[in-house]
């Protein structure tokens, strides 16, 4: 998959202003656990981050302004 992020791959994201990372599975809608990160396809995070590869930046839309974080690694595990 040349490091895309598709349904079912575990992706780093770096948060630049906060200086720390997190991790998310996409997973789909019945297995979406925000806790254990996995987070549904459907997610604004997930969307932003689908089709994209390690290096690319994304920008979600949250209630609290936009969030921008850097695809730091992509996985399939």
């Amino acid at each position: 998959n040349n490091g895309k992020v598709v349904f079912g791959a575990t992706v780093t994201l770096a948060d630049p202003d906060q200086g720390k990372t997190v991790v998310y599975q996409i997973v789909g809608e019945d297995d979406a656990d925000v806790k254990a990160g996995k987070i549904s396809y459907t997610s604004p995070v997930a969307r932003a981050m689908m089709g994209k590869q390690e290096g690319d930046e994304i920008v979600v839309k949250a209630p609290s302004g936009d969030i921008a974080y850097e695809i730091d690694k992509v996985e399939y595990r």
